[in-house]
């Protein structure tokens, strides 16, 4: 019978631990700029409410 190969499946390991985090990283980063511009253009883009003038 084989011996399991515990250094492969630590570093298989470390590896998607690595990516995993350089991922939250990436969204982290595309997801700031993003959000004041939402944030300004929602409100903007809704109607008046009840008739109301602006």
């Amino acid at each position: 019978m084989a011996k399991p190969n515990y250094q492969f499946e630590k570093r298989q390991k470390e590896l998607a631990k690595k990516k995993k985090k350089e991922e939250k990283r990436l969204r982290k980063l595309g997801d700031n700029p993003a959000e004041p511009e939402t944030a300004t253009d929602a409100p903007a883009a809704q109607p008046p409410a009840g008739g109301e003038t602006p």
